[in-house]
């Protein structure tokens, strides 16, 4: 009997396996939200925010924003102004004078179709209200991104950020401190596609001061960001290394701003000499930058600084790296000068260079890329000195296509100073004789064993503090403790009591 009810059960389950497996074959799949539900969506999510003093729910908000913006239209932000304030709303109306009005065929075709949706489906029902502050700032912003994408409207987006911030300090609202970083991206892109990005820096500093004083990490982070892009687009190194000694980062910024300050910050310790601090703080922003896919401009970017500063640090980068899909093309030339730095070719270097000088001057790796001169003669000197014991000055000229032997012996001289090459200049006769291999254990050895370790640990921090735990789970944890404490207590007493029997608890057994 009890195999029979067995294989009963199973048919039964079987049944309602397929039962479902139908249910899911008949239910079509749902079309993905229109730009404008999605931004009807986005705003409910605000305003549950604010409500329920969580801002988590704005930061998912505005995790989706850049895809979102890429699918903005006139006619999109027309609608989703429509649907979430009402008719006689002066929010509303100042919205909307932002917003170029719809054309009359446009308006036509809404006028004749009216009927027949109302049929099929019911008219979004109107807010009786407006809603939350916070919702305007985000419906300014994404007109300010809208705004982008057309020349004539530069102006215009500046007008409209002058507007937005003012408003946004008017209110002064701890609740929009996220959506107010986002903010000041937009104002500092809208000043750049205008061409005054400079007279943006006077209200990005005192923006700077305020947020620090009020600890809103999330804009000052944002704020020096700002202001690091825009010291480096006019060149200005030492204000920008005078911003980074005067300010500190926000430990709690998002990993893209960390990303942005570390890629910052490479730049300028690489003008600066400094390649090692500029090789780990490239290392940073690779490792924090979103992915190649989501962000390939700031991760071409990042590498192609990256590829200049390990040559200047004497490393060959990786040739995996020329072959990535979204690096391939973009670090083209930069591979050309790889090549030229790997062989010692004074003669291809500089080809190279004259070849791709206005795209390294784009990119504002020219005067970086200048310098690896000396590392390109120095990589020959190095080849020639493990090929021969004694080689003379005509033939190093020759093969270096240097310009007389007296800059031969000049150059072959500071490499064996520097301890590039092991050897010594025999000037009467005019050659130079090459000694034996340095020893690769030795006190360099361990420093840059130090490095690596350094680098290990420093990653493990970083790791363990970007993970994430749910609030408030160490509470449950100790209320559970506490209570099982109690229940000990209370059990150890009443067997002290004697109010238990032995065999109380044990059921029918």
């Amino acid at each position: 009997m009890p195999d029979v009810e067995m294989k009963a059960t199973d048919k039964k389950e079987d049944k309602k396996d397929e039962k479902k497996e139908e249910n899911e074959k008949e239910a079509p799949k749902q079309p993905p939200p229109t730009p404008t539900q999605e931004i009807k969506a986005n705003i409910a999510l605000i305003e549950r925010a604010i409500n329920d003093l969580e801002p988590r729910y704005t930061y998912r908000v505005l995790r989706s924003f850049t895809s979102l913006r890429k699918r903005i239209s006139d006619k999109v932000l027309r609608d989703a102004i429509e649907e979430n304030y009402p008719k006689d709303s002066a929010v509303k109306a100042s919205l909307l004078s932002w917003v170029p009005p719809a054309p009359p065929a446009e308006q036509s075709m809404e006028v004749d179709t009216a009927p027949t949706t109302s049929e099929t489906t019911p008219p979004p029902s109107k807010p009786s209200s407006d809603p939350v502050p916070e919702a305007e700032i985000y419906l300014r912003l994404l007109i300010i991104h809208h705004l982008h994408s057309s020349k004539e409207t530069y102006s215009k987006s500046i007008e409209l950020s002058h507007e937005t911030v003012d408003k946004m300090q008017s209110m002064n609202r701890r609740s929009m401190d996220p959506i107010a970083a986002k903010v000041w991206f937009a104002v500092e892109r809208s000043y750049e596609l205008g061409g005054e990005l400079a007279d943006a820096r006077p209200m990005f500093l005192a923006a700077q001061r305020t947020a620090s004083l009020r600890h809103d990490d999330d804009t000052q982070a944002s704020l020096i960001n700002r202001l690091l892009r825009g010291y480096l687009h006019y060149n200005l190194y030492d204000q920008a290394d005078k911003l980074v000694s005067k300010t500190t980062f926000p430990v709690s910024a998002t990993n893209p701003q960390y990303a942005r300050y570390h890629y910052f910050l490479g730049r300028i310790k690489a003008v600066q000499l400094n390649y090692t601090a500029a090789h780990t703080n490239l290392q940073q922003a690779i490792r924090r930058a979103p992915t190649a896919k989501t962000a390939p401009g700031f991760y071409q970017a990042v590498h192609k600084l990256f590829v200049i500063v390990e040559l200047l640090m004497g490393d060959i980068p990786d040739r995996g790296l020329f072959r990535h899909p979204v690096l391939e093309k973009a670090l083209g030339a930069y591979f050309d000068i790889v090549k030229a730095v790997r062989t010692g070719s004074l003669s291809e270097f500089q080809s190279t260079l004259n070849k791709h000088a206005a795209q390294f001057e784009a990119d504002k790796t020219y005067t970086l890329i200048v310098r690896l001169r000396q590392n390109v003669i120095k990589t020959g000197i190095r080849r020639l000195s493990l090929s021969y014991s004694r080689i003379s000055l005509r033939d190093i000229c020759l093969k270096l296509h240097l310009d007389s032997e007296e800059d031969a012996e000049y150059i072959v001289g500071k490499a064996i100073r520097d301890g590039v090459i092991e050897g010594r200049i025999v000037h009467e006769k005019g050659w130079m004789e090459c000694g034996g291999q340095k020893n690769a254990y030795g006190p360099e050895a361990i420093e840059v064993f130090g490095r690596r370790i350094g680098y290990c640990l420093d990653l493990h921090n970083q790791s363990v503090k970007a993970m994430r735990y749910p609030l408030n789970a160490h509470r449950k944890e100790l209320a559970a403790a506490q209570d099982a404490r109690e229940r000990e207590k209370e059990l150890a007493k009443e067997i002290q009591e004697g109010d238990m029997d032995d065999d109380e608890g044990l059921g029918d057994y």
